[in-house]
């Protein structure tokens, strides 16, 4: 099985700029460099045939190149913060990108995602923060602007859990814009020991 969503990936320079506010928070369990990404739709876990059609749907998706910016910060879970993210000032592009994602997911039979798109970076997952924290961090970053950065594919990543941080994969990467490859997940079996 494959835990499996489609994301743009933050180029490492912007990764360094956040990385560089990523601390002095109470229970923040802080994320690797490496895993930095915007998500543009969660897929959950799929068996390699579904993962293989989901490749295939996307691998069609026509979208233009696009100039993003991060902007601001904040945090989910109204009272009980859960996490601490980087936000993205809001474009057109990425917001007709993620709906291709979506319908992508509907063709293969997928539920509809019931989550509203809001794009952002993860920078920590929460445990123990108390709401006072969470609130200062984003006041203290409300002025974050990072880029603009050129944005001129997309991937399918897998995520793998052991110890420590989650491990994101790319098992296949789409371009932006007017020309197009095919890209397919790569042969070989997983475990599901991961």
């Amino acid at each position: 099985m494959y835990r499996l969503f489609a994301a743009v990936e933050i180029p490492r320079d912007i990764g360094e700029a956040l990385q560089a506010i990523s601390h002095k928070v109470t229970g923040a369990s802080w994320r690797p460099i490496e895993n930095y990404h915007i998500t543009l739709r969660f897929f959950g876990e799929l068996d390699r045939h579904t993962a293989e059609e989901l490749d295939r749907e996307l691998g069609e998706i026509d979208a233009p190149q696009m100039q993003l910016r991060l902007k601001g910060a904040g945090w989910f879970g109204a009272s009980e913060p859960h996490s601490i993210w980087a936000g993205v000032a809001p474009d057109d592009g990425l917001t007709r990108l993620a709906s291709k994602c979506e319908r992508a997911a509907r063709r293969i039979g997928l539920p509809r995602d019931k989550r509203s798109f809001r794009p952002h970076v993860t920078l920590a997952y929460c445990h123990g923060t108390s709401l006072e924290e969470a609130m200062v961090f984003s006041q203290k970053h409300s002025t974050l602007d990072l880029g603009p950065f050129w944005v001129d594919r997309f991937h399918l990543y897998s995520s793998w859990s052991g110890k420590g941080p989650s491990r994101y994969v790319s098992e296949a990467e789409y371009p932006l814009g007017p020309i197009r490859n095919q890209a397919h997940l790569p042969d070989g079996n997983r475990s599901n020991s991961h």
